[in-house]
């Protein structure tokens, strides 16, 4: 008997849930290939702790971009090396898979991913909106007639959206997040201290001195190393929380002002109930400091950061294949695409 399949495809990792025993794979979104042969050399983990450190014929690749597909070759490759380990295929039957994406991509996009899928798994593939999902995922209600509203910070993109009744009231997907902001870190660094850094060293300043509080005053130093952009020779430079901050706050308030968007064009009722309710923040870049609260004192309305927000998709396409499962029929819970 084919265990059906609740798949998290983001930008950064990959989360796969396995219907009975929850989340059982979660590994970086990339694949390692020898240039010269075309071959996959490393998936995954292994395939990460390559990244900028290869010679020239091995290629470090993130097959995804954006929240989509930029590599679907590479994808399909990906997919089909992390649900192979997993044993999930019956004899005779395949495992349903419901897979997750941003509100607003194109229908090529949206095939695209539902056939790198279908070659992966060979089954049935259900295909949901992210912040739907997310919010399932961390626990909100809501198939209510009350408004909640989630902000879902990945790598790839940002997804805010106000649901009621089990759908989106309304939505907006940003193509600024988790990536972007490791790019404003990277430019900060290198206009301000002549400083080149790699994608490991940039996770590492975000995870241990990274705010999104520009007026923070809990301020923390640290150390890193990287290549002088001058003389090309290694070099060591201390940097503050608040550099970070200050690199970063550009994206922050570009995410603060789609929220604002969205909120801007919902019914009045909606926005009390959001009032009541707060916001929801899933996704890895819930995870960054102080982010609640800048959020907060910009919409003026509570903001919480959801329990697991790493999980929050994989484990709500999982919930939501469950019920699916549980009730034999979708009963417009899902979005066959």
């Amino acid at each position: 008997m084919a265990q059906d399949i609740g798949i998290d495809l983001g930008t950064a990792n990959v989360l796969i849930y396995v219907t009975g025993k929850g989340i059982v794979l979660n590994e970086p979104s990339v694949v390692a290939v020898d240039t010269k042969t075309n071959k996959v050399l490393a998936v995954g983990t292994e395939a990460y702790q390559m990244v900028g450190r290869t010679p020239g014929n091995i290629k470090a690749i993130r097959p995804l971009k954006d929240g989509v597909i930029s590599d679907f070759d590479i994808t399909q490759e990906m997919l089909s090396y992390f649900i192979s380990k997993l044993s999930v295929k019956g004899v005779v039957s395949k495992p349903q898979t419901m897979i997750c994406a941003p509100t607003n991509i194109t229908n090529i996009e949206r095939k695209a991913i539902i056939q790198a899928a279908e070659r992966a798994a060979g089954g049935q593939v259900f295909i949901e909106e992210e912040p739907k999902v997310a919010a399932v995922g961390a626990g909100m209600d809501i198939y209510q007639p009350h408004g909640s509203m989630v902000i879902d910070m990945g790598g790839g993109t940002s997804d805010i959206a106000v649901l009621s009744l089990g759908d989106i009231v309304a939505s907006k997907s940003l193509k600024i997040a988790g990536d972007v902001m490791n790019g404003d870190i990277v430019n900060f660094l290198k206009q301000e201290h002549n400083l080149i850094i790699g994608e490991h060293t940039v996770e590492r300043i975000k995870m241990q001195i990274g705010t999104a509080d520009v007026s923070s005053q809990d301020v923390k130093e640290m150390e890193v190393r990287g290549r002088d952009s001058v003389s090309g020779m290694p070099k060591s430079v201390t940097i503050t929380s608040q550099e970070v901050a200050q690199a970063i706050n550009g994206s922050i308030n570009s995410i603060v002002s789609g929220a604002k968007a969205v909120l801007e064009t919902i019914p009045p009722e909606i926005s009390a109930d959001i009032i009541d309710r707060g916001v929801m923040l899933t996704g890895g870049g819930a995870l960054l400091k102080d982010i609640d609260t800048v959020i907060a004192n910009a919409l003026t309305v509570p903001v919480y950061i959801s329990e697991d927000p790493l999980d929050n998709v994989a484990k709500g396409a999982g919930e939501m294949l469950e019920h699916m499962s549980n009730t034999k029929k979708s009963r417009g819970f899902f979005s066959r695409k």
